[in-house]
């Protein structure tokens, strides 16, 4: 039976509240397998530099403290829409970056307010990935990129996962909604007005996008 999107976000926030204060640790479970995706976010922003840049879904900030640790003079902003991730990505103390308490899919930012947005392994909870998109073109400058990470599969794979895995997520109380294919996210880029510059399935169910405004 289909959630309503707020009962996925409902779920959302419930499941990452209880991870908040393990996510960073030995002890993160299913999460750890989040750091294996930092190098790839991180090795498409080398290609060009940027200011000021948005982290959507966020947790609890281990993407912009690794960002932090080699460039603290850069404008960072974590967006999470789970107030205990936050709160914990706050006690960092980390001199200059905003860390906000939102919706990927309504952004709470001005127009033109970004270089680069980031999203890591949080796409696939998103129950409206057009709002997801229309909003990053809105905040990003001309010319600002999106770069994305989550999770696909070939046509007969994704099928199994969004009808099986998900649902079974979600009674476990995970607020997983649905892993896209890349025909999928294609069009929520051309339908954004977001140019896309790279779309592939990598290793492990990986799916990798980079878009531009």
């Amino acid at each position: 039976m289909m959630k309503t999107d707020k009962q996925y976000k409902d779920l959302t926030i419930k499941e990452f509240t209880k991870a908040a204060d393990v996510y960073e640790t030995s002890k993160a479970g299913i999460y750890e397998m989040c750091k294996e995706d930092y190098p790839y976010i991180e090795s498409e922003l080398m290609k060009e530099d940027f200011t000021d840049l948005l982290d959507c879904g966020c947790g609890t900030g281990p993407m912009i403290s690794l960002l932090y640790d080699k460039d603290p003079d850069k404008n960072y902003t974590g967006l999470d829409i789970t107030p205990k991730m936050i709160e914990v990505a706050r006690s960092k103390n980390l001199k200059g970056v905003n860390w906000v308490v939102g919706d990927c899919e309504n952004l709470p930012f001005e127009e033109n307010s970004f270089d680069v947005v980031i999203c890591s392994n949080s796409f696939h909870h998103y129950p409206n990935p057009q709002d997801f998109f229309d909003s990053v073109k809105r905040v990003l400058r001309p010319g600002g990129r999106l770069i994305l990470q989550d999770y696909t599969a070939p046509k007969g794979v994704l099928w199994l996962m969004n009808h099986t895995e998900m649902p079974l997520a979600n009674l476990v109380g995970h607020g997983d909604v649905a892993a896209r294919s890349l025909q999928e996210v294609r069009g929520f880029c051309e339908k954004s007005g977001l140019k896309v510059e790279k779309l592939k399935r990598g290793k492990k169910f990986r799916l990798h996008l980079v878009s531009r405004k």
